[in-house]
């Protein structure tokens, strides 16, 4: 493996490098920033690729080039100022790519957001301006003319994680079945609507548009005063239904309690998260949602924790092969508890459609 030294070697526009340190932030690259000395010089963010999860190192880039590109084109078509700090830019490689394989790793360079911060509290305020501004992402792309690939296939197709889970049942590879095959029993009860999705675009009349897929409040940049910056962490940007964006945001952003929480009584469907959440989001896709997107947002909101409960559980069933687990019973904890958050949104789903029928 090269030297830090050496890896920014092959990014010609690092110079003077005085410090690279790594950051905490983010749980699946490795990420580090890096200070450069020198009149008019501007800092680095320096990142390791996670090629385990992301399989097809060109296809990601590619797809963050055409983002980012397409953003930045909208950005000065409407004069906007600072556009520097309003998109990602990523420092090309001596390869002429945005990216450097040094043998073993991959590695990029993104310019560092100056006077920035991200934000880890989720409030009402914070949710209507995560709400207007992935809903804006989202508007901004829908002329994008580059075809993009998925970063990781099937990642929100719930057919997919159907499959799995009756794979998992079928080979019962850790012997937990028994434990838990009235609650398997449960979720195929709801399989088919919950897969209707898929349904809809097979037939042609649910179109896949380009998402975030990774809809947390951590995941935009605010200046000082709490304004909106950008979308960061672009990784999953990729075709997806809207729903990805918006079911996704609120399973984690208006659960009451953590996606873990062993006593269920704590996890409820925070309808105020909800709201202000789905008032920004709504005014940023008015220009390109279509009526049975709008009609299906509903279906989002129990289509995460739904989806979440079949991975978990499905994980469980294989023996903790993927999630990492702090304790044994660590993923039938996590799957109880995002049954009783899909529980609680079908409960709320009557006051879903009246406040969407309202807006």
């Amino acid at each position: 493996m090269e030297t830090f030294n050496e890896i920014i070697s092959h990014f010609p526009e690092v110079r003077h490098v005085s410090k690279i340190e790594p950051l905490t932030s983010g749980l699946i690259n490795k990420t580090y920033k890096v200070e450069t000395a020198g009149k008019d010089s501007c800092d680095y963010i320096l990142q390791c690729i996670n090629h385990q999860v992301f399989q097809d190192v060109d296809l990601l880039q590619h797809n963050i080039e055409c983002v980012t590109r397409h953003i930045r084109r909208k950005l000065e078509e409407a004069h906007e100022t600072d556009i520097r700090r309003k998109v990602l830019r990523f420092a090309e490689a001596d390869n002429g790519k945005t990216y450097h394989f040094d043998g073993e790793h991959y590695w990029r360079v993104c310019e560092f957001i100056p006077d920035s911060q991200t934000l880890d509290a989720v409030t009402p305020e914070t949710s209507y301006l995560v709400g207007l501004k992935f809903g804006e992402f989202e508007a901004m792309l829908a002329d994008l003319p580059e075809k993009l690939g998925e970063t990781i296939p099937d990642f929100h197709n719930m057919e997919f994680r159907m499959r799995q889970l009756r794979e998992a049942v079928a080979g019962n590879a850790a012997g937990r079945l028994d434990k838990v095959k009235a609650l398997v029993d449960e979720i195929e009860k709801d399989a088919d609507e919950m897969c209707r999705a898929e349904q809809l675009y097979r037939e042609g009349k649910l179109p896949k548009r380009i998402c975030h897929c990774d809809t947390k409040v951590s995941n935009m940049m605010f200046d000082k005063d709490g304004r909106v910056l950008c979308v960061i962490d672009l990784d999953t940007t990729m075709p997806s239904f809207v729903f990805s964006d918006f079911g996704d945001f609120l399973r984690s952003a208006a659960n009451t309690a953590p996606e873990d929480e062993p006593d269920l009584d704590k996890i409820h469907f925070n309808m105020e998260i909800f709201k202000a959440f789905t008032k920004g989001y709504l005014e940023s896709t008015r220009s390109f949602l279509t009526p049975l997107e709008k009609e299906m947002l509903p279906y989002a909101v129990k289509l995460f924790p739904y989806m979440q409960t079949v991975r978990f559980l499905a994980d469980y069933l294989n023996g903790d092969t993927y999630y990492q687990i702090s304790y044994p019973e660590h993923n039938y904890v996590r799957t109880l508890a995002q049954f009783k958050l899909y529980q609680e949104t079908k409960k709320a789903e009557p006051e879903i459609r009246k406040f969407l029928n309202e807006e």
